[in-house]
């Protein structure tokens, strides 16, 4: 997990979970909670109407910024300790997942979505997988929002923009990619490594002077451990053997992080956004390193929303909470490196981020830039009920078109001059509530397809 959504992931297929399977799995644990654990206490019908649109409600004169605080209605807060809420706010719950770099896996998520029963302002999980390929990982998260209100009416406001994060964990892959450094590197230059990593960070961003103002800062500190081996995909070289010494830098490494983000960001929602723009920096610093060398990762990006006329549907209504709304997303990045880092800390291209046509870690060197266009269209605004359940559904269902460009080369000034690859492709895009949007991306390039999955939008 980042801190920012707008850095390029260095590892862990649990920033996003990689199959709707896992979305089908959970929904389904969800619905079954509901009809099997409401009481007469409890409404979860309480500030939802039955066709699961919310109406907008009347928010405190008081409030600072309220189009950027979230409403959650009463009926997504069941009281009660973890026990009385399980299978409604907490969950054990399977899920399967695809990662092109890892193949085929599934496993276990624990999860509480009002950890320490704060009315949903904590969240707590734990995660534990395995896949085709042999990856086996395990991890866990907390998150606490720190602007969190109450209504006498019933449900609460959250602000999205402020909030502190502990998480980390510990991966065993045998089948990372390597292609070598370049935006002219082959498909067949591909090398595979095994990678052996533990890490632990401690974060927060907030949005300054006032919650919900447009300046976001965040800061995090982290500590990863690196041990690397030998690869098992089929039919190509392990790394260490046409990169002896990039392969000997990274083995055995550990590093220490200072991660610090500015971030202008005028966007109406930060998890699915219908209209506004963010320009940001982010500085990743290891200044602590196994060998005493000092690195850096320097990123600045752009994103700009807007909403267009809907296609098929009338854009629902000034009295919902959630009117759907069509988009056109945007995205910007670039990212330069100084210093000495381990190839893997070092800026890639490829994956479910950016150009999702190419496998993860395609294409890498000490700087890149990369730009997508998305066109977001809800196909289905009121969702449907979920099967077996009495209250639970599917907030809407949309598709969106997209298409990434982008390159890498050693130094930045000469990402303008080296080879530009592109990619394109259809996405799923489905919704239980704003805050949690789950996609599916199917990406087509000269390479061939990928198929990634996951919660949150790619930008």
């Amino acid at each position: 997990m980042k801190l920012n959504p707008h850095r390029p992931e260095r590892s862990s297929h649990f920033q996003t979970l990689q199959s709707a399977f896992c979305f089908a799995a959970v929904v389904f644990f969800c619905g079954s909670s509901i009809a099997q654990s409401t009481s007469a206490e409890f409404d979860p019908w309480q500030g939802i109407e039955k066709d699961g649109r919310i109406p907008k409600i009347e928010k405190p004169a008081d409030l600072t910024n309220p189009e950027r605080w979230r409403y959650i209605p009463e009926g997504r807060l069941k009281p009660g300790n973890v026990f009385q809420r399980f299978l409604v706010s907490s969950f054990v719950a399977p899920f399967l997942f695809r990662d092109s770099d890892v193949g085929f896996g599934g496993g276990i998520a624990i999860t509480d979505l009002d950890f320490r029963q704060q009315r949903r302002r904590e969240f707590a999980g734990i995660f534990l997988s395995y896949t085709t390929e042999g990856q086996q990982a395990y991890q866990f998260a907390w998150r606490r929002r720190l602007h969190h209100r109450e209504i006498p009416e019933g449900g609460v406001l959250q602000e999205e923009r402020s909030f502190i994060k502990v998480w980390g964990g510990y991966e065993k892959s045998l089948t990372r990619r390597f292609f070598g450094f370049g935006a002219k590197t082959k498909e067949e230059d591909e090398t595979s490594y095994r990678d052996e990593t533990a890490f632990g960070r401690l974060g927060f961003e907030l949005a300054v002077p006032d919650p919900g103002d447009n300046l976001v800062i965040g800061a995090s500190i982290k500590g990863e451990w690196h041990s690397l081996g030998k690869g098992e995909v089929n039919d190509r070289p392990n790394t260490e053997d046409p990169f002896p010494l990039i392969f000997a830098r990274g083995d055995d490494h550990k590093l220490g992080w200072l991660e610090l983000e500015l971030r202008y960001d005028t966007r109406d929602s930060q998890r699915m956004p219908y209209r506004g723009f963010a320009v940001g920096a982010t500085v990743d610093s290891a200044l602590l390193q196994t060998d005493w060398d000092v690195g850096s990762v320097f990123a600045a990006y752009g994103t700009q929303i807007f909403p267009v006329p809907p296609l098929l549907h009338s854009g629902g209504d000034a009295e919902e909470e959630h009117p759907p709304t069509d988009t056109l997303a945007f995205h910007l990045q670039t990212s330069t490196t100084a210093g000495d880092l381990p190839f893997y800390s070092l800026p890639t291209l490829g994956g479910n981020r950016t150009l999702r046509g190419f496998i993860e870690g395609r294409f890498r060197d000490r700087s890149m830039w990369h730009a997508s266009g998305e066109y977001r269209f809800w196909v289905l605004t009121r969702g449907f009920p979920i099967p077996f359940t009495k209250a639970l559904r599917v907030e809407r269902v949309g598709l969106a078109f997209f298409g990434d460009v982008g390159s890498v080369a050693d130094d930045w000034p000469d990402i303008f001059s080296s080879r530009v690859w592109a990619s394109g492709g259809v996405g799923l895009r489905i919704t239980l509530e704003r805050d949690a949007p789950f996609r599916v991306d199917v990406g087509f390039s000269k390479e061939g397809v990928e198929v990634s999955a996951g919660f949150g939008l790619a930008f």
